[in-house]
């Protein structure tokens, strides 16, 4: 039944009131119930003639209700009144006002009664000014004058809405185009330092590179994609991470939870842990360590990365790449994140909570990525 009301209004509000395609029927079935409810309010107040005379009555005014109706509606309302010419259209207003009591009079004693007198003689209207008559009269401009107003109101409403959403969405492709030079330039610097020294494993971190790409490419032009994806492609840039370290990194990675069926906006972890690299372990002598630790539960995800640093090493809490991800936390989960960045001198700690949004698409498997297991050797310290 709640399915049933809910489509039922849809179609009302959206197809039915806003569409061209239902107009004629729309005017219809106005000038319909404006017959009927006029009709019916003269015999409350006492007309002499049956609700069919009525009716018939109603019928014979109807063509000047229409002109004089949407001559206001479709004219004074576009022109003035949505242009802000209130002045302008205050004073028509009234003009068309004094207008519709003359219409009224001459319609009625030349047109209106005459014909009455020939359909049924029995019973016709008075001659001269009834003031009933002229409430009917600037009724039938006020009504569709309103519905006009805010019809276009509804209209420019929803192309604000629009236009707000296209921007926050170009806004949005923008700070992720960001996010794909800033970490494909690391890692092809990586790539490139390998190469040099015409390592065996050049190769391999090229195929990491080139399963990265494909799911910047591909995967992170929608607007969310499998939780477990994200995640394998996190292990994938930590692997080429990785084997620029060699043995000078400890790196700690476990993840606790159900994190099938869970779905998140893409790259939104990664730029965390590049900067966890970049910042961090790059700039130490000794030997460093970086701890990853995610968890799901229900639909709740959080994530604590901690990794060792210089006492004065720049934790790059402003860089780009944790700028654009506050901006996107910012549009994409407004109220259902939380963010929090901990410089300890010897390391630094990221914090995020984010509410996923649940389910959005049935599952599939996952494209195959190779994926070089990651141990940590040492224990890592403690963090909250």
């Amino acid at each position: 039944m709640n399915r049933f009301l809910a489509s039922a209004n849809t179609f009302l509000y959206n197809d039915f009131i806003f569409s061209p395609r239902y107009r004629i029927l729309r005017h219809v079935l106005y000038w319909v119930a404006h017959t009927l409810l006029w009709a019916a309010f003269w015999i409350v107040m006492g007309s002499p003639g049956s609700y069919g005379q009525e009716v018939l009555n109603m019928l014979l005014f109807l063509p000047v209700f229409i002109i004089y109706g949407y001559a206001m509606a479709y004219w004074a309302v576009p022109h003035f009144l949505l242009k802000g010419k209130i002045i302008q259209f205050l004073l028509l207003m009234l003009g068309w006002a004094a207008a519709g009591l003359y219409i009224d009079l001459w319609y009625k004693d030349y047109i209106m009664i005459p014909l009455q007198k020939i359909i049924h003689p029995g019973y016709f209207l008075p001659e001269g000014p009834l003031a009933w008559c002229y409430l009917c009269m600037t009724t039938a401009a006020a009504v569709p004058m309103v519905i006009k107003f805010f019809k276009f109101w509804e209209i420019k409403r929803r192309d604000w809405l629009q236009a707000q959403q296209e921007k926050i969405t170009a806004e949005l492709q923008l700070l992720k185009a960001q996010v794909h030079p800033h970490f494909l330039f690391n890692t092809l610097n990586n790539i490139y330092s390998f190469s040099l020294e015409n390592s065996p494993k050049t190769p391999g971190l090229i195929l990491k590179l080139s399963s990265l790409l494909s799911y910047m490419l591909y995967d992170c032009k929608t607007a969310e994609v499998r939780l477990e994806k994200e995640l394998e492609i996190m292990k994938n840039y930590i692997g080429l991470e990785r084997e620029r370290y060699g043995n000078n990194i400890d790196i700690s990675w476990d993840v606790s939870g159900d994190v099938q069926d869970k779905f998140i906006a893409p790259l939104m972890m990664l730029p965390f842990i590049e900067n966890a690299f970049k910042h961090g372990t790059s700039e130490q002598i000794e030997k460093c360590w970086l701890s990853i630790d995610i968890s799901v539960k229900g639909s709740r995800l959080k994530v604590k990365i901690a990794n060792s640093k210089n006492d004065i090493a720049n934790d790059g809490n402003n860089g780009i790449g944790i700028t654009n991800v506050r901006k996107r936390l910012a549009f994409i989960y407004p109220g259902k994140h939380e963010l929090k960045l901990s410089d300890e001198g010897a390391f630094f700690i990221v914090s995020l909570m984010i509410q996923l949004n649940g389910e959005v698409a049935p599952r599939t498997p996952l494209s195959t990525v190779t994926l070089q297991s990651i141990k940590h050797e040492t224990t890592m310290p403690a963090y909250r």
